[in-house]
């Protein structure tokens, strides 16, 4: 399945409130919630009326802000790369700035991924025309620095952009060989290759948590469809087979009192399936609950916490309807009704 919406499209924002991004239209759009934990506000578009392509990679800072990247047409076949910050999810974004092309002019590429450091600069990657992979960055002080090469071959265009806790910025893509890394190594510099890890991956199934100060844990289904979990110095673990065919949205929160990594997918069903386990102990095992409706191929499937550290499960099906379940107030990973919003 391919994500229209690259990155944790469903966040919190430094005011507390809730809000989802999506594509359609040619356009980029937005809602969020009047007040932590109140009604929603209607759908607004992002960044003026700049035509777009479908496509939009997410990113968040620690301070809150939300980082839009996607590919507008220029001329005739061509396209080129946009950028635009969201400082509050309730108010408007600032208009899309122009970030270039990875081979200066051509047509669109690939999907972008965009993951912001510690200090608040993107760090935008897109795959290129020699199917490797480029990237762009924001200067200390405003403006971007020029795009470099940070090679690969055959690498699938979906690439997974995260920030670990140490603040620097990774990034991971699939090839034929497994799954490529590239790791930031001091704050500001350019993300460096990293070791592969050579296993068989179905492309579109990877996705990457922050797990400890030490670990980002990558999870990814094999070609049988068994999802498994992996971070450096080990093997893959398998955990169970996938819901369904769609990407993972992970999330790392408390529950009873347990550091907890809570897996959701719309399953073969079309409803919605979670798993949870407690962070980094995958041999404690996980098993998938099914909730809400069905809901149409193409359904995208979002976690965050709200303002009082609940658990939030969100979807958007392609015709923009949104819903949303937030966690009861009663132990385990138990969430109320779904709402149409």
């Amino acid at each position: 399945m391919v994500r229209t919406v690259n990155g944790d499209w469903l966040i919190r924002g430094r005011d507390g409130r809730l809000g989802v991004y999506t594509t359609r239209d040619e356009a980029v759009w937005c809602r969020a919630e009047r007040h932590p934990g109140g009604a929603w506000l209607p759908w607004r578009k992002m960044g003026g009326d700049q035509r777009l392509h479908t496509v939009l990679a997410v990113g968040q800072g620690a301070d809150g802000y939300a980082h839009l990247v996607a590919w507008r047409p220029t001329t005739g076949d061509e396209a080129g790369l946009v950028h635009s910050t969201h400082f509050r999810g309730h108010l408007a974004a600032l208009d899309w700035i122009p970030i270039g092309h990875p081979n200066k002019k051509w047509a669109r590429t690939g999907r972008p991924a965009v993951a912001v450091d510690a200090e608040g600069r993107a760090y935008v990657f897109v795959g290129n025309r020699g199917k490797g992979v480029h990237t762009v960055n924001q200067k200390v002080r405003g403006g971007w620095n020029a795009w470099h090469d940070l090679k690969g071959s055959r690498v699938h265009e979906e690439l997974v952009a995260v920030t670990g806790e140490s603040g620097l910025v990774e990034l991971y893509g699939v090839s034929p060989a497994g799954i490529l890394r590239w790791l930031q190594e001091e704050p500001g510099g350019r993300p460096v290759t990293a070791d592969p890890l050579p296993v068989p991956v179905e492309p579109g199934t990877l996705a990457a948590l922050p797990t400890s100060k030490e670990h980002t844990t990558l999870f990814f289904a094999d070609r049988e469809g068994i999802i498994h979990a992996w971070r450096p110095d080990t093997d893959p673990v398998p955990l169970l087979a996938a819901a369904g065919p769609g990407p993972l949205s992970l999330l790392r929160c408390v529950l009873d009192g347990h550091d907890c990594t809570v897996l959701a997918q719309r399953s073969a069903s079309g409803r919605v399936a979670f798993a949870a386990y407690p962070t980094e102990r995958e041999s404690a095992g996980l098993w998938w609950t099914e909730s809400g409706p069905q809901l149409p191929v193409g359904t995208r499937v979002a976690l965050a916490e709200d303002a009082e550290g609940r658990v939030v499960a969100a979807t958007v099906t392609p015709d923009g309807e949104l819903r949303v379940a937030r966690q009861k107030d009663e132990p385990g990973l138990a969430l109320a009704a779904w709402q149409t919003v």
